[in-house]
């Protein structure tokens, strides 16, 4: 199981776990010591992972914080924990007066549900008051799973991740940043655009005017830009599929030199056709012989099959096909047993031209 699928498992077990926890205690044993095992590290081993850790504060003494994970007898992460339901924004607090006195390098916040990662990017030996990764476990991404990664033990290098999570940092402000105004753009955000387009003095009044146009503007963009985006995708989609047909055709006029269509399979197909001809144009029906069936098509495309006959084995059957493609099969005894089943064919062609209205 690869660390994605694992970190999965957790988000699966805090969703379905989280309104029995009751206590901070149950949050840790239940989410967060799965989390910290999702590391790589080992929960059970009082060398690798120190539970209750002496963190001596001023004059305090005997201050304990909830985790102290160790690399070369070193305390290189400390994690303070709390109750899943808690806002953690009362508590970061805490966990910088013990970083400040700790040689930890990283310092985790949680409640098992919300996890903050923090540093001292801004001065060394003091944590920021910003945490350079934050995540919801239940809404995790999957660009913060590559970097929650980087602390698994197998590959955890405080270094490297103290050179990345500067611009990690930074990066998530700035979006933060985009996203609220882009919500609700300031007085600032505003004057920015429309003394480039406003001929004049932005007054109370023009910047009231400008507010709405540019809530507009950018909600019009972003618009703009989910359809192009859409756009690019069905055109991808479908030039997949030209080619997908492409190679089917391909193979098909390949596998037709070796195939014989015989008088039966003709006949078989004159019946479906008077069938259907009671509610489309008879040129609209065509066949396609392969080597194990003889396939039965709506308008020559072989997306839109009718029905195939498998008639030259020791069975012979009249075979639909379901929504997933998987066939159906119905046994026929001899070919005037199509006629059964018209309502079914009559049935499917209507759908696929249903389908092509729509």
């Amino acid at each position: 199981m690869d660390f994605k699928d694992q970190i999965k498992q957790i988000t699966d077990r805090v969703l379905k776990l989280k309104d029995q926890i009751q206590t901070e205690e149950a949050t840790k044993n239940a989410f967060i010591m799965p989390f910290l095992q999702c590391l790589g590290y080992d929960v059970f081993n009082p060398l690798e992972v120190v539970p209750e850790y002496v963190t001596d504060i001023g004059t305090k003494k005997g201050e304990k914080i909830d985790y102290a994970i160790f690399k070369d007898n070193n305390p290189t992460i400390l994690v303070e924990c709390k109750h899943w339901a808690q806002n953690l924004n009362l508590h970061d607090g805490q966990l910088l007066r013990y970083f400040h006195v700790s040689k930890a390098k990283f310092g985790l916040l949680t409640n098992g549900i919300v996890y903050r990662f923090y540093s001292d990017l801004v001065e060394a030996n003091k944590m920021d008051e910003k945490p350079f990764l934050e995540f919801n476990i239940t809404e995790i991404k999957d660009n913060q799973i590559d970097e929650l990664k980087k602390f698994h033990k197998t590959v955890f290098d405080a270094e490297s991740i103290t050179n990345t999570a500067s611009e990690l940092k930074y990066t998530n402000e700035l979006k933060q940043l985009l996203q609220q105004e882009l919500t609700n753009p300031s007085a600032e955000f505003v004057k920015h655009f429309a003394r480039q387009v406003y001929p004049s003095v932005v007054t109370a009044k023009v910047l009231e005017q400008f507010t709405n146009l540019t809530k507009k503007s950018i909600q019009q963009h972003i618009s703009d830009l989910i359809t192009e985006r859409l756009k690019t995708a069905l055109t991808k989609e479908d030039e997949a599929i030209k080619e997908q047909e492409s190679i089917q055709n391909e193979t098909i006029k390949i596998d037709e030199n070796k195939v014989v269509t015989t008088e039966e399979e003709l006949e078989g197909f004159l019946i479906v056709k008077t069938i259907l001809r009671q509610k489309i144009n008879a040129n609209r029906i065509t066949h396609r012989d392969a080597q194990s069936y003889f396939a039965i098509l709506l308008d020559d495309n072989n997306r839109k099959t009718i029905c195939r006959l498998y008639l030259n084995g020791g069975k012979k059957y009249l075979v639909t096909l379901d929504e997933q493609k998987k066939e159906i099969k119905n046994e026929i005894l001899t070919l005037d047993d199509i006629f059964k089943h018209s309502d079914i064919l009559l049935s499917i062609v209507d759908n696929y031209d249903k389908s092509k209205e729509s």
